[in-house]
């Protein structure tokens, strides 16, 4: 785009257009020796015949006065809700933040993580060399490392609203999973099962509870 320095200069419009009569930019150039002050302006002009604008310099003494401010930064944050914590124990990002939804992440993360451990007992028993079904073996090895991820998001998450991640206590998964009737390899796959419908109710709980905490501020 080049620009050159001409007296007016077009812009062209589309017809039909609603177009501004003037447009003022206007900048005040006070002197020392003189209280008043000079304003000096660009207008447009609208020339419907040739579908363009015409810009010339003027020195009108109009003027527009800037109102309506309605946000004040410097006198909003003075408010005690968003006052920075002094004490270290504190979060500095913790907001709106329910101690029930805090509670309920922990939970989450203690779900994810007991499911994680059953299914990497699940990866041993057929990791051994007697069972030795290596197809399983994987399956419950990934599946393993799948919710110990998740549960690591939900941690991550929780510091991010300024939450405290607490860790609870692992239940021992058995280390033998034959069944007498079903078999090792079909009682495993029912018991995978299970336990994903269960973190599943576990995390629509969690949504309930976050739920209502939001429809409480809404």
């Amino acid at each position: 785009m080049s620009l050159r320095l001409i007296s007016t200069f077009s812009i062209p419009i589309k017809q039909g257009d609603d177009a501004m009569n003037s447009l003022l930019l206007c900048s005040k150039a006070g002197s020392s020796s003189s209280a008043l002050s000079r304003a000096f302006s660009l207008s447009f002009r609208e020339q419907r015949k040739l579908n363009k604008f015409a810009v010339s310099a003027s020195t009108e003494t109009k003027t527009a006065t800037l109102t309506g401010v309605v946000f004040e930064p410097f006198e909003e944050v003075k408010s005690d809700a968003f006052v920075v914590p002094v004490s270290p124990l504190l979060s500095l990002a913790r907001q709106r933040y329910a101690d029930d939804s805090e509670a309920a992440i922990n939970e989450q993360i203690n779900v994810e993580y007991n499911v994680s451990y059953v299914y990497h007992a699940l990866f041993a028993y057929f990791d051994r060399d007697n069972i030795a079904l290596k197809g399983l073996a994987k399956f419950f090895k990934e599946s393993s490392e799948e919710e110990r991820e998740h549960a690591e998001k939900f941690m991550t998450y929780q510091n991010k609203r300024g939450g405290r991640v607490k860790l609870h206590s692992i239940i021992e998964p058995p280390s033998e999973f034959d069944h007498a009737e079903k078999g090792d390899a079909l009682y495993a796959m029912e018991l995978a099962l299970s336990l994903e419908k269960l973190t599943n109710e576990k995390l629509l709980n969690l949504h309930k509870v976050m739920h209502l905490y939001h429809m409480r501020f809404v």
